[in-house]
């Protein structure tokens, strides 16, 4: 005979696990259920894989006030913290896993080559990249990958030129980089990649302060010379520029293009835009729409904060999945489902917010504005090569995206 659970027992039962799928017919929207939990209330409760039940912040005007609020901790080693997967709970990712003011001592140490103006600088060699993996693409066979002849090799050349990486080494590091977003690798398996790519950016260090050169791994070696950053902290570093300056934005280009292909009229619009700003619009909406960091940004309460009518206790998890936020009609009313590339997106949390905001927003916004700009205009007969649903999308990943992108033209 089957007990009957009791009220408490069937609360518990009923707390949905996190993360959620989305709706195979909807690959660019967040999860249904995310939207269900969104519309129920600011503030529910998930379940992880270990069982434990942090909350789980879904609308906008909360995300933001608890991403601003200095009583929320970033830092992966406190009770608490509601982990993506089992791992060892020491910060092995750098500076964006930690609190002020150690986050603020190493984040202004490479905050400065991330500056709008310096960033503007590139935007020469920047357009040259493209230009020239768009030639390169066209020269190629027909149909061809866009991810592994275009999206990837863009933000794998800047972010290499930038950091003093080699880009012969690019298969080497974008494999490591890939299994590390897996969500679905084993701990020892993604646990042994970043110890890869840590010894890879370690030994460039070293050949760094032995040669040093006009980049910003350059700088960071001087900064372990005059004793102001240890090794370790600067290869930690590296690894966390090298798969953050190409990871994220590979992804919004191809799953970007992706969704332009199935919205023409919006294409239209930004293939015959002459005007800057519409294409930094368009920029703005598509990270808005697509969000791809859909793993949820992940805190621990250090004090008891009262929000929305909830109280969150000292030492317990908080998930922001901002992908749901930037569809919350309350911060985009109008039909927040609907890409648009005319709306005024800029407000959107694609880039997180308060003090652990992307530090690379700039140069991400730089290269999407020129990749969005130039691809769909030089190459206006652009069209997929297959049906959408034989499109293999990252479910697997902590970074959204397609694992291939077949077009021709």
């Amino acid at each position: 005979m089957t007990a009957t659970p009791t009220p408490l027992e069937r609360h518990e039962q009923e707390i949905p696990r996190f993360p959620m799928p989305r709706a195979a017919q909807c690959p660019f929207d967040p999860p249904p259920a995310l939207r269900e939990q969104q519309r129920q209330a600011p503030l529910t409760r998930v379940r992880l894989w270990d069982g434990s039940t942090p909350w789980l912040v879904t609308r906008y005007a909360e995300q933001r006030a608890l991403l601003a609020d200095p009583r929320v901790s970033a830092d992966i080693s406190r009770p608490g913290y509601p982990a993506s997967a089992p791992s060892s709970g020491k910060n092995s990712v750098g500076f964006i896993l930690m609190d002020d003011p150690e986050h603020a001592r190493l984040r202004r140490m490479v905050t400065a080559p991330f500056a709008v103006r310096r960033v503007e600088t590139l935007r020469p060699a920047v357009q040259k990249i493209v230009d020239d993996q768009i030639d390169t693409m066209l020269a190629g066979p027909r149909p061809a990958d866009l991810v592994q002849r275009f999206a990837l090799p863009v933000p794998s050349l800047v972010i290499c030129e930038l950091l003093g990486v080699p880009y012969d080494d690019h298969a080497f590091f974008q494999a490591n980089s890939g299994t590390i977003v897996n969500r679905e690798v084993s701990e020892p398996e993604r646990t042994a990649a970043l110890a890869a790519l840590t010894r890879y950016l370690d030994d460039l260090l070293g050949d760094k302060l032995a040669r040093p050169t006009d980049d910003l791994l350059s700088g960071l070696a001087a900064r372990v010379t005059r004793g102001e950053l240890s090794r370790p902290e600067a290869a930690r570093m590296g690894v966390l520029l090298l798969i953050a300056g190409h990871e994220t934005t590979a992804n919004m280009i191809a799953l970007g293009t992706l969704a332009l292909l199935r919205h023409p009229d919006q294409l239209a619009r930004l293939r015959e835009a002459r005007d800057p700003r519409v294409i930094a619009g368009a920029v703005e909406e598509l990270l808005r729409y697509l969000h791809i960091t859909h793993n949820g940004r992940r805190r621990t309460a250090l004090e008891d904060i009262e929000i929305a009518g909830y109280r969150i206790r000292a030492g317990e998890g908080l998930i922001l999945a901002n992908d749901i936020a930037n569809r919350d009609p309350r911060a985009f009313p109008d039909d927040p489902d609907r890409l648009d590339i005319r709306r005024d997106a800029r407000h959107h949390v694609a880039f997180g917010f308060g003090v652990h905001q992307c530090l690379g927003q700039p140069l991400a916004r730089l290269e999407l504005q020129i990749v969005y700009g130039t691809l769909y205009r030089r190459v206006p007969t652009l069209r997929l090569a297959t049906d959408l649903d034989a499109i293999a999308f990252k479910h697997d990943a902590s970074v959204y995206g397609v694992h291939e992108l077949p077009v021709t033209w």
